[in-house]
């Protein structure tokens, strides 16, 4: 059994594959064989050594999958040997085969494909939280996205159409603008210095959006703040790109709110993450929400995707083919 493997912190050439021996699930916990392996944002923080401090290495990095049960532990009752499933959070998620409690598990209906699934869920149920759970976008309300070609982005902007509101998108470059159109983004704003405040200005009447979903880090913060209108919102979800400055709440202007959303926070049970998953698959299903995947990776080049990703020139989602 194969599986991505770090050993030190650093660069993408540290993600090593290495053979590892099989284990045996335990009680409550479920043995799969995974599919696909999706590739965010955090396992470059993790990479790093940014995120999962607490992890001693060496380990295998990865959170999110799709795949199919193999062996059953003792008490699991509610899953099926050979049943499909995927997961939004599982620690070790670069591997070939994964051990992991059968509560972290979701069963996937036959209309959602493996690969399909594995680059949902986290991205999925993140924008989901975050556009209506966060911050309930209503119709007429006029959102700022940034990084509107990538995953989150993509999503965010979806579900804020899908509930009647206008985007308009910010991307890095220009070879990003029609995948940003395709999302559903009525204005797109081309900036990778993080100054876009007077587009935003002039784009709504010099009146500014409603909320900002930004997600690209500390150089985008101060004209995310600049884009509100009064009693406006800023969803902060990018920290692996760079924390925002301090800042004095005293000072703040507009009685604008900031908040940090976590995606975890709308699945603090098992029956939250069914309802929640049940949600996302259904607005696959229906046609309402569109999953980009933009290039899938044999598992031993997790250096190449975590380097492709990094680089900010894709659009979509990655995968690894276990």
């Amino acid at each position: 059994m194969s599986a991505i493997v770090l050993r030190r912190h650093g660069g993408p050439e540290e993600l090593k594959l290495e053979n590892r021996a099989e284990a045996k699930p335990g009680p409550g916990e479920v043995l799969v064989s995974v599919a696909y392996a999706g590739v965010n944002f955090m396992d470059i923080g993790v990479r790093k050594g940014m995120l999962w401090r607490d992890q001693a290495l060496p380990f295998v990095p990865g959170v999110e999958g799709a795949g199919t049960i193999l062996t059953l532990g003792e008490g699991v009752s509610d899953l099926a040997v050979g049943q499909r499933v995927a997961w939004p959070y599982v620690q070790g998620s670069y591997t070939q085969q994964l051990i992991t409690s059968a509560a972290s598990l979701v069963p996937l209906p036959s209309e959602i494909s493996d690969e399909i699934a594995a680059a949902a869920m986290m991205q999925g149920l993140t924008a989901s939280h975050i556009a209506t759970r966060f911050y309930e976008t209503r119709s007429g309300d006029v959102a700022l996205v940034h990084a509107a070609a990538g995953g989150v982005g993509s999503l965010l902007t979806q579900i804020v159409k899908m509930r009647g509101g206008s985007v308009i998108a910010r991307v890095s470059s220009a070879e990003k603008v029609e995948a940003a159109k395709a999302a559903g983004a009525d204005h797109v704003i081309v900036d990778s210095d993080g100054k876009f405040a007077d587009q935003v200005r002039e784009l709504t009447g010099g009146v500014g959006v409603n909320v900002v979903f930004d997600g690209s880090g500390a150089t985008t913060f101060d004209d995310s703040l600049a884009s509100l209108r009064p009693i406006g919102t800023l969803a902060y979800f990018g920290p692996v790109l760079g924390a925002p400055p301090p800042i004095n709440i005293a000072a703040m202007q507009n009685s604008i709110k900031i908040g940090f959303p976590k995606y975890s926070d709308s699945l603090l049970t098992r029956q939250n993450l069914l309802a929640r998953s049940e949600e996302l698959f259904e607005w696959i299903r229906s046609g309402a929400l569109k999953i980009a995947i933009s290039n899938i990776y044999p598992l031993a080049d997790a250096a190449l995707a975590h380097a492709d990703l990094e680089s900010r020139k894709t659009t979509g989602k990655l995968l690894l083919r276990a």
